[in-house]
């Protein structure tokens, strides 16, 4: 295994290793706590001699992500060398049916995703889940709301980028991961932010449940690049926004 010199992932370098932890953990661990088979990180040697000190080695962090999200049959003639980041993401999306634009970026195409993810479990609420919803993101007038406007008012919130966005991508990403790993975000906001996740786990995990059933049928990989990109998408807004909050 053998990090591929990768855009997309060059700022995991820059994250802490407290921050890559999560990340850490889906990678090496399935939805039942228990240790991946496929997975190579825990077996090198700098992982063995620094863990849990993440950051020593995210490269190879980098290179398990690139190397899931590639044929395995191709990575072994590859020399052991994954795909790019970007590939691995587009791969996610045209298996959630995410519309995207091939040549936008990593950080578009992943709020693409998310917003896909937000918008399946938003016709899902009722009119009382949607306007406790509204409240707890801080939406104003809030009587009448429908499914429809709370997608226009979220869709605006990821356009704009900055703290909002970064605030709506924790709440998406915290609520996606207890359904896939059964365990959020453990740098995830503030008690508004906690209000939010909680409205949300209930139909984001219905939505997940039903997605994952279809995903194990599909294939192991898929079990691993979809948690990931779902982590790298929040980390990256941690990077771009999250210091800004602390």
């Amino acid at each position: 295994m053998e990090y591929r010199h990768d855009t997309n992932l060059e700022f995991l370098g820059t994250m802490s290793s407290k921050e890559l932890n999560d990340l850490v953990y889906c990678l090496t661990h399935d939805k039942d706590g228990e240790n991946r088979y496929t997975e190579e990180l825990t077996s090198t040697d700098l992982y063995k001699k620094y863990s849990p000190d993440h950051q020593k080695y995210w490269k190879l962090i980098a290179a398990e992500i690139q190397c899931f999200g590639a044929n395995s049959f191709a990575t072994l003639f590859r020399g052991g060398i994954g795909v790019e980041y970007k590939e691995v993401l587009m791969d996610v999306c045209d298996k959630l049916k995410v519309n995207y634009n091939k040549y936008s970026s990593a950080a578009q195409i992943e709020g693409n995703l998310l917003m896909k993810i937000l918008t399946d479990a938003l016709e899902k609420m009722s009119p009382a889940e949607l306007k406790e919803l509204a409240e707890a993101t801080g939406v104003q007038n809030t009587n009448e709301l429908t499914a429809e406007t709370m997608i226009g008012v979220f869709q605006a919130v990821f356009r704009a980028g900055g703290i909002k966005s970064y605030q709506l991508t924790l709440i998406i990403v915290n609520a996606v991961l207890k359904a896939l790993l059964g365990r959020g975000l453990s740098f995830a906001g503030n008690v508004t932010l906690t209000r939010a996740m909680a409205i949300l786990t209930g139909p984001i995990g219905l939505i997940i449940t039903a997605l994952w059933t279809a995903i194990d049928i599909a294939g192991a990989a898929y079990r691993v690049t979809i948690p990931a990109v779902i982590q790298i998408a929040a980390l990256r807004q941690k990077h771009l926004y999250g210091k800004t909050t602390e």
